[in-house]
């Protein structure tokens, strides 16, 4: 015999691949999409693993951004301090400044550090403009893509101020800054042109440094940069140190979630292959025997049905290849904005490892029954057949016959206990089918779950706003107390309570403001937030414990019992405005901002605490759009503000992990499908005398296909009853491991998401995945005719 592939060799593999091309196809889409998630999933895996410090690197990004005083510092001199110890690249002087400009519609944005640049492109923090172009002219303004949305896109128009006559600007770009050294950039004409008494212009310097990888380095460098200029003109500083731990504990839920369900991709892949592989060789052992005969050596024969694998394996290796690319990029796009990284791409490493690894599982799970078949006599071979073991699943076919049930039923009961390898391989795709949709559910929904458990302020209907100090530009620590502070007192509160009170249509509200505070035994100062009224309504979700119903109680996150080692039941002492209060913690939320340090206390506790919002539910039939535009005209006078609050729309972090678990899980599906598919397949055509003897016997076309879907029902409620609990473990796992990640415990809404009738839905899913998959061969079955199947063997 020839060479492998060649000659008659040669003949043998094209043949085997064209004749069985039912088996070709499954093996070719079972490892396209095999395949497919796993690219998908790695790729996800590859961004979700320190997505900052990936964009840090790919930017340049700054480890230091400093502000200094034009005044007090000249350029030379500030381009001096790139010759500083420890200092290896800089970008600047570049000139800053603060504006709060209003949208179009006459709504004040938060108060925006506008920086000017004459490029994007710059040694540090090299920009990645995403859409439009930059800045170049008076007029123009390039805003951070956290901006990006219906109110910001390109062409959208802002004034820089509420003041009459100030300048317009046209949004002409969208970037983003990993080091977040800015939320907008002009031309440097534009920024000093901006600047004002109250907010005024300061020299931005970025730095990066030969060791930056702790605290005490980043304090150490900012140490040297301040020496190196004259007293006071280092303003202030800001290290990436505070950017990278957000980003990172942002990702950090995201692995355990793609871990598993990369873990069941490749359970799935190693399954199913296995399973076609094999039941390409083992209903080929007559045909094996006859190359026997003709001359065919044992190790031809073994190359022949690996070849025959192989083949369309990698046909569906490179389609799956390509389809998990385009699959991934869009995913990829969302995980760009949730993280606010540069832009991510599938890593060519990829690309690679994953169809290398599957060649491998399905060269090995083609190999074991190429041996097999290498190793058989040549008599026994021929004399075997494609038939199964004498005897084999007799007794099942006599239990079933007990049953009350058509014959036809009773016979496809007992068929799957010939071939109990087979039979095994089938009951496990079905049950990890199972496992992949009952655990997907479960995750979209406790995602739902914590995407309403998120910011519980916004399910008033209306915001009031009592003036005092509003959102705050990107945060750059001063070195120095400022001199001077011009922002405006705030309003009354009692002069806008009553406005509230007064206003037709108010049904109820409460009032709340959010201040630093000091706690006994913590570190720098924590966010204390105080309500006035009943607060209920916008109580966050509780881990255990109760929200505060009374003086002197405290409501806390995880975060904050771990890091100070306190339970419920105990108290703490805080310290607001000079004022000592012991609390006792009566509640743990499910509260994750500031890395779960926040506070949540009654505001009679601290006297000298005034409301800064209050927020109103509004009667039954009142527009909150009408109601806010009305109170607004009453309390702006005083200065506050009142705005109608839209529906919270879900996170951008939340909605990928469910687009992730739809498309994996639909996936995994599909896999499971196709190697029910090809088992039926091949069953069917092992038994199809058996069938052509049933139809001469009377067999309707109707009783051959209950036949046949009846030979995997079985299964399916196997697979399901076994699947939907796996499944239901398995979200019990992952779950408050990813909350772990994300620094918290989750509450009971969060957790507890299955309900009866969807568990009963999923374990009928097992059945639906095996009904469909039989259906395709029951319906060929049906379709045979009887002559033939009798004649084939």
């Amino acid at each position: 015999m020839t060479r492998f592939g060649g000659g008659a060799l040669g003949r043998v593999i094209r043949s085997g691949v064209g004749r069985r091309r039912v088996q070709t196809v499954v093996i070719a889409v079972a490892t396209m999409m095999a395949v497919a998630s796993a690219v998908v999933a790695g790729s996800l895996i590859v961004a979700a693993n320190a997505p900052f410090d990936h964009a840090f690197a790919k930017q340049q990004g700054a480890h230091l951004t400093a502000q200094f005083d034009p005044a007090k510092v000249t350029a030379a001199q500030l381009e001096a301090t790139r010759e500083q110890t420890g200092v290896t690249a800089t970008a600047g002087p570049y000139p800053s400044t603060t504006i709060q400009p209003e949208d179009s519609a006459g709504l004040r944005m938060p108060k925006l550090t506008l920086v000017g640049r004459s490029d994007p492109k710059a040694d540090v923090d090299d920009l990645d403009l995403r859409s439009g172009r930059w800045a170049t002219k008076t007029g123009e303004i390039v805003l951070s893509e956290s901006f990006a949305g219906p109110a910001f896109k390109l062409g959208s128009t802002l004034k820089t101020s509420d003041a009459e006559g100030s300048s317009t600007l046209t949004v002409v770009g969208l970037a983003l800054s990993v080091s977040k050294t800015a939320d907008a950039w002009a031309t440097p004409a534009q920024t000093r042109a901006l600047a004002s008494a109250d907010n005024p212009l300061t020299s931005q310097m970025l730095y990066r440094f030969d060791s930056a990888g702790t605290d005490k380095q980043i304090t150490d460098g900012r140490k040297k940069l301040a020496a190196a200029v004259s007293s006071g003109a280092l303003l202030g500083s800001q290290s990436y140190l505070e950017t990278k731990r957000a980003a990172d504990q942002g990702a950090a839920p995201t692995i355990p979630f793609l871990i598993a369900f990369g873990v069941l991709g490749i359970v799935m892949s190693v399954i199913i292959v296995g399973s076609v592989t094999s039941g390409a060789v083992g209903s080929s052992l007559r045909r094996i025997g006859i190359l026997k005969a003709i001359g065919f050596t044992p190790r031809e024969v073994v190359r022949a049905y690996v070849a025959q694998a192989l083949i369309p394996a990698a046909v569906g290796i490179a389609l799956g290849v390509v389809l998990g690319n385009l699959l991934a990029v869009p995913l990829l796009d969302d995980t760009e904005q949730a993280y606010g990284t540069a832009s991510l791409t599938v890593a060519w490493w990829v690309d690679v490892v994953v169809p290398l690894a599957a060649l491998v599982v399905v060269g090995v799970a083609a190999l074991v029954p190429a041996l097999r078949a290498g190793r058989l006599r040549t008599v026994e071979a021929i004399a075997v057949g494609r038939a199964p073991r004498t005897g084999r699943g007799q007794w099942a076919h006599r239990v079933a016959g007990r049953l009350p049930l058509p014959r036809a039923v009773t016979y496809g009961l007992a068929s799957p206990f010939a071939h109990p390898v087979r039979t095994v391989a089938m009951l496990l795709a079905v049950a990890f089918g199972t496992v992949a949709a009952t655990f997907a559910v479960g995750l979209t929904s406790s995602l739902t779950a914590v995407g309403e458990a998120q910011d519980p302020e916004d399910r008033a209907a209306v915001t009031v706003f009592a003036g005092g100090p509003g959102p705050q530009p990107i945060e750059v620590k001063p070195e120095a107390p400022a001199e001077g502070n011009s922002e405006a007192p705030p309003a009354d509160p009692a002069r806008i309570r009553a406005a509230v009170e007064a206003q037709e249509g108010t049904a109820s509200y409460y009032a709340t403001t959010q201040e630093d505070a000091t706690v006994a035994g913590v570190t720098g100062s924590v966010s204390l937030s105080l309500y006035e009224g009943d607060s209920r309504p916008g109580s966050y979700e509780m881990i255990t414990g109760h929200w505060i119903d009374g003086a002197g109680q405290v409501v806390v996150a995880s975060g904050f019992l771990e890091r100070t080692g306190t339970q419920l039941g105990d108290s703490v002492r805080v310290t607001l405005q000079g004022d000592t209060r012991t609390l006792r913690i009566v509640g743990e939320a499910f509260d994750t901002e500031d890395d779960g340090m926040q506070l949540h206390a009654g505001m009679a506790d601290f006297p000298k605490a005034e409301p800064r919002t209050f927020l109103v539910e509004v009667e039954p039939g009142v527009s909150p759009a009408e109601y806010a535009e009305k109170l607004a005209e009453v309390v702006r006078p005083l200065g506050g503000d009142a705005m109608a609050n839209s529906p919270s729309e879900q996170d951008n972090f939340v909605l990928i992990l469910q687009s992730m678990a739809a498309l994996l899980t639909l996936m995994l599906v599909s896999v499971a499908g196709l190697g029910v598919l090809n088992s039926v397949v091949i069953d069917t055509r092992e038994r199809v005398h058996d069938l052509g003897v049933c139809k001469a016997l009377g067999m309707s076309p109707r009783q051959t296909v209950g036949l046949v879907l009846a030979s995997v029902a079985g299964i399916g409620v196997l697979g399901g009853l076994i699947g939907v609990p796996a499944g239901f473990a398995l979200h019990g796992i992952v779950l408050p491991v990813m909350g772990h990640a994300a620094g918290t415990d989750l509450p009971p809404s969060v957790l507890d998401v299955y309900v009866p009738w969807q568990l009963v839905l999923l374990g009928l899913a097992g059945i639906a995945i095996a009904m469909l998959g039989a259906l395709l061969p029951a319906g060929w079955a049906a379709k045979a005719r009887t002559a033939v199947a009798l004649r084939t063997e």
